[in-house]
């Protein structure tokens, strides 16, 4: 019996019109009654995550910004929460600088950007979220930041992959969450730590646990949880270590998943 279920957002939960389908969101509080705690495992900011954990009317931690942040949803307790170094948020503002590279800042639950352009506005449609413009995002550095997020070309991005790598190497977790966005977090901010740790919390065992994502950045939510669970539409490096490949994010992947797993075996 699975006991905890850790559900990407985009490319998984998520249509492509960023929507979840009314079946699914019937099965997710059909498991939920079941007595099997459903969770968000997320790269966005824990305001846009919380908007849809309140649709489908989670009560849980959720897991944002890749495992950085640890949340409830009424903001009552942070239970985990991992920043990026300052000595490294200053080095990254300064990288996006010389490479000529857009990049966006997470602190405090704010995205701060240097310049009001293309790339932040259609972010913030897409992620339905505010956005700040400052003059100097170096001066937010001597805090850390909870995420940092390069926009560009993907073929680019992954070139800037990776010399991050080699500049950084193991002192921060550097993955892709879509074919555009780059993003970095502390070493120790990745989806799968924060999945074991929630579970932890929880006194569920790895063995438990179902988790569900689509791309690069899933690879520790997969590989941690008891059942890896990969979408059809995921990207093949992730499918390759799948503990079961599931329908696309537009065929009600998700919904399948609960009711093979779970809502199935209980009838």
């Amino acid at each position: 019996m699975y006991k905890l279920v850790a559900i990407d957002l985009d490319g998984t939960l998520l249509t492509d019109e960023l929507e979840i389908t009314p079946d699914t969101i019937t099965a997710i509080q059909q498991v939920i009654e079941s007595g099997v705690i459903v969770t968000l495992a997320t790269g966005r900011m824990f305001p846009s995550a919380k908007k849809f954990a309140e649709q489908l009317r989670l009560n849980v931690p959720l897991i944002t910004y890749q495992g950085a942040v640890i949340k409830d949803v009424e903001e009552k307790k942070i239970w985990f929460e991992r920043s990026v170094s300052h000595v490294i948020s200053k080095r990254l503002i300064e990288f996006a600088q010389e490479h000529h590279v857009h990049v966006q800042v997470y602190q405090d639950d704010v995205v701060y950007v240097a310049e009001d352009n293309d790339k932040i506005q259609g972010y913030a449609r897409e992620s339905n979220v505010p956005y700040t413009v400052v003059d100097d995002l170096s001066g937010l550095a001597d805090k850390g930041f909870t995420k940092v997020l390069f926009i560009g070309e993907p073929k680019y991005l992954d070139r800037l992959q990776i010399e991050l790598h080699g500049e950084f190497g193991s002192d921060a977790h550097i993955a892709k969450s879509k074919p555009h966005y780059l993003e970095v977090t502390n070493p120790e901010a990745n989806k799968g730590t924060a999945l074991l740790y929630l579970a932890e919390q929880f006194g569920i065992q790895q063995s438990e646990i179902i988790g569900i994502g689509d791309n690069h950045n899933d690879v520790e939510l997969i590989t941690s949880a008891g059942l890896g669970v990969v979408m059809g539409n995921g990207v093949d490096a992730l499918k390759s270590i799948a503990d079961y490949i599931t329908e696309t994010n537009n065929d009600e992947g998700v919904l399948h998943v609960l009711n093979k797993f779970i809502l199935d075996p209980l009838t």
